[in-house]
């Protein structure tokens, strides 16, 4: 035999491999919810992380395309605050404040999974757990007296589990990056305690960011192969 007949052999194995690991995953689609911690790091809160832990809750939606790729969107609610109290920086004027403020976050991100994650097809060498990495973009909303609106940029990492079929959960934390220096805005008596230094923050120039720890639980659904309707039942 020739090796243009071998060479047509190995490219048409491998196009039918790739189409199959492509499309193997069994369902398209995963939506459910997820609540855990949030907290808050900037001027009142520069060194300690899940310091003033606050509640979080949300609903999540993933489509899985590959096993190891996902594209993820969530609607957050979460409450974060921060205190000059127990710090050992001292503002000017010695000033001193707190704030305490809900904020809603809107979001894409896309996922790696470190390993191929299915808790099917194990001649693909499939997982039912996986670590994965995360990054994506985002908006923040927090309504107040002085109302935050901005992007963020969410980065984080994390590990799923298929705890049976169509059920995953899932463990998760993330860190906001925030562009804009007015989130930790505080009026307590004592005047804003916004930018104290006064070094005019900007777009690209703050300090302000905010975190979440989720526990997730989430269903599949979206058949990728569903079977013919027109087979009848022999019983």
């Amino acid at each position: 035999m020739s090796s243009t007949f071998f060479q047509r052999t190995f490219l048409i194995v491998l196009l039918i491999s790739i189409v199959s690991v492509a499309n193997s995953q069994e369902y398209k689609y995963e939506i459910g919810g997820m609540a855990g911690g949030a907290f808050y790091m900037g001027d009142l809160n520069k060194n300690t992380p899940f310091k003033e832990l606050g509640s979080s809750i949300g609903a999540v939606f993933r489509y899985n395309p590959h096993f190891r790729v996902a594209i993820k969107a969530n609607l957050t609610w979460a409450q974060v605050s921060g205190s000059t109290e127990g710090l050992e920086n001292v503002f000017p004027d010695q000033a001193q404040g707190s704030f305490s403020r809900n904020l809603f976050d809107l979001g894409g991100q896309f996922e790696f999974n470190f390993l191929p994650y299915s808790d099917k097809f194990a001649y693909l060498n499939t997982k039912r757990l996986s670590p994965y990495i995360l990054a994506g973009i985002g908006l923040t909303v927090a309504p107040g007296g002085e109302t935050f609106f901005g992007p963020n940029i969410p980065i984080g990492i994390g590990v799923k589990y298929k705890m049976k079929n169509r059920l995953n959960l899932g463990l998760e934390f993330t860190v906001r990056k925030l562009f804009g220096d007015n989130f930790d805005v505080t009026d307590d008596g004592n005047g804003f305690l916004d930018d104290p230094y006064r070094m005019q923050g900007s777009l690209f120039k703050n300090k302000d960011w905010y975190s979440f720890l989720h526990l997730s639980l989430t269903w599949d659904f979206g058949p990728r192969n569903r079977p013919c309707n027109n087979i009848k039942s022999i019983y």
